[in-house]
């Protein structure tokens, strides 16, 4: 547990605890009346109010229409159902820049929207649309993982009963649904919450949620005080959605009746089923494939006519939006990645394996689950003021890291580090106790327990770990617009800068980055999926 805990120390305590304390304290003292002074501000609370609605919104919005795609890739098994898994993972691990390129594409002045003599849709809706996008693949993955596990049994006992198909439902089935439908709402609540590249290129000036608004003061208003009271806002907020994420976990852990996944799946049968298979394909076609074909269209699209005079462009650095040509962006995204992902899988890789270790008293099981929240919390505290803080924090030795390239890796690895504690767990619990005993008994040191009993049953686990630290690492944006040098953009950054320059040739650049962005993103998905092991559900 040393080495997580010095990580989290040393790579986000302290930057967070830096920057906050810096717009804070000044003049020889604290400054605790700016949070009434920001707080009553209508300004910010017009913000607060936003964060809050567009969040809850969009998670009522997003479980809506993703619960019956969780029960057709949990219970049905047809041609296509593993692609059509990958399908909807993708978006979730898509850089958030990506996505609000994506909408804008689709619904923004210019868009194909307009081109078919629509009125362009931005705003709210565009931002409610774009969160269903992007966190389609949370219901699917956590409340499908364990209605894949259900004993459909339970439900068939009471149809014959005499209970209806809805009473049978609503009596067998959803009771046991709740701790991942409220597991599921949390984190979807979660993401949008602290929603930052989305709001941000669909948003426009009149619509912010809190990071935004934290980007705002810091990056172009210089305003750290205002900054500060609102990074503290938020990160108290988190931290209520975290412990509430964390009780809905240990009540999802305790459900009964749990079978085998595969063995629940069947294929359709009757014109009832047929009928609902086809109806959530259309859905996921229109709801998820649509916006990242707009987007590949839209980066074909030049000057003159269809073709690859945007991809081409990408190779000069002509126009002065970089020091360097744009399409290095791939090759620094690709290599900053690489070096987070293996951060994440030693950091978060160390972190599950002390989770799992045999808890001895409720005062050793309290720190343990407090430790597990406490590696959550990056995933929702602000990354602009993550990527700030390392600015501010580590400028002086021992760690004068300002003009260093790890910087980067370091701020993607914060974000890949729960996704590895979150797939490595479930495997991690279930390997049973006796074989590392039995070993132990006949004289294997720990190291040698952990390589020839544990190793070999989490070997697949982390590679997925380690695909989904990598994809997370590549689309990291909030905390990598403050560090990322001028001659070394990454992908994200490349795109946002495109999409802030007027021109539609900038324009075509960016779509064409995030295309790329996409296809990698997929490629990485789809492999996942061929060797993916757990289908708990867990995030």
């Amino acid at each position: 547990m040393a080495v997580p805990a010095v990580f989290l120390a040393l790579f986000f305590a302290y930057p967070v605890a830096a920057i906050t304390a810096r717009g804070l304290h000044d003049g020889g003292r604290w400054h605790p009346e700016r949070f009434a002074q920001v707080l009553t501000d209508p300004g910010i609370g017009g913000v607060l109010w936003f964060t809050l609605w567009q969040a809850a919104a969009s998670t009522a919005l997003t479980v809506a229409l993703a619960l019956p795609g969780a029960y057709v890739l949990a219970r049905y098994d047809f041609p296509g159902r593993r692609v059509v898994r990958a399908v909807v993972t993708v978006p979730f691990v898509l850089p958030t820049v990506v996505v609000g390129s994506a909408f804008l594409g689709l619904l923004g002045r210019g868009g194909l929207l307009q081109e078919w003599g629509l009125p362009p849709v931005g705003g709210p809706p565009a931002i409610l649309l774009a969160h269903v996008f992007f966190n389609y693949a949370v219901v699917v993955r956590v409340v499908g993982g364990l209605w894949a596990q259900l004993d459909p049994r339970q439900e068939e006992a009471a149809r014959v009963l005499g209970a209806s198909r809805w009473a049978a439902w609503r009596a067998v089935t959803l009771p046991a649904l709740a701790p991942s439908v409220a597991a599921a709402a949390l984190t979807v609540f979660l993401f949008t919450f602290t929603s930052f590249g989305v709001v941000q290129i669909l948003g426009g000036p009149r619509h912010a949620t809190l990071e935004v608004e934290i980007y705002r003061q810091t990056a172009h208003l210089l305003d750290l005080p205002t900054a500060a009271v609102l990074t503290l806002v938020q990160f108290a907020a988190v931290a209520a959605l975290l412990a509430g994420h964390a009780r809905t976990v240990r009540r999802h852990r305790g459900t009964r009746g749990l079978v085998d996944a595969a063995g629940t799946a069947r294929r359709p049968r009757g014109a009832r089923q047929w009928a609902l298979l086809t109806a959530v394909l259309v859905q996921i076609a229109v709801l998820l494939v649509t916006p990242l074909a707009v987007l590949v269209e839209r980066s074909l699209n030049g000057p003159d006519g269809y073709g690859l005079a945007h991809y081409r462009a990408l190779a000069s650095a002509e126009g002065g939006t970089f020091a360097v040509a744009p399409l290095e962006a791939i090759g620094n995204s690709l290599a900053y990645a690489a070096v987070a992902t293996g951060i994440a899988l030693v950091v978060g890789g160390l972190a599950a394996v002390a989770l799992t270790l045999p808890e001895s008293g409720r005062r050793a099981g309290r720190l343990v689950r407090g430790f597990d929240a406490l590696l959550m919390l990056p995933l929702g505290t602000s990354a602009v003021t993550v990527g700030f803080g390392f600015l501010i924090a580590l400028d002086e030795p021992p760690l004068d890291l300002r003009s260093s390239w790890i910087l980067v890796p370091l701020a993607q690895a914060l974000v890949g580090v729960p996704f590895v504690v979150r797939t490595l767990l479930p495997v991690l619990r279930a390997v049973d106790d006796r074989l590392r005993e039995a070993a132990a008994v006949l004289g294997a040191s720990p190291a040698r327990v952990w390589r020839e009993v544990d190793l070999p049953l989490v070997r697949r686990a982390l590679l997925v770990a380690a695909g989904f630290a990598f994809a997370v690492s590549l689309g990291e944006f909030g905390a990598t617009v403050f560090i990322a040098r001028a001659d070394a953009p990454t992908l994200p950054v490349a795109v946002a800068r495109l999409l802030g320059r007027a021109g539609e040739a900038n324009y075509g650049q960016a779509m064409a980055l995030s295309t790329v962005l996409m296809l990698v993103c997929a490629a990485v998905l789809l492999a996942l999926e061929s060797v993916r092991t757990d289908r708990s559900g867990e995030l």
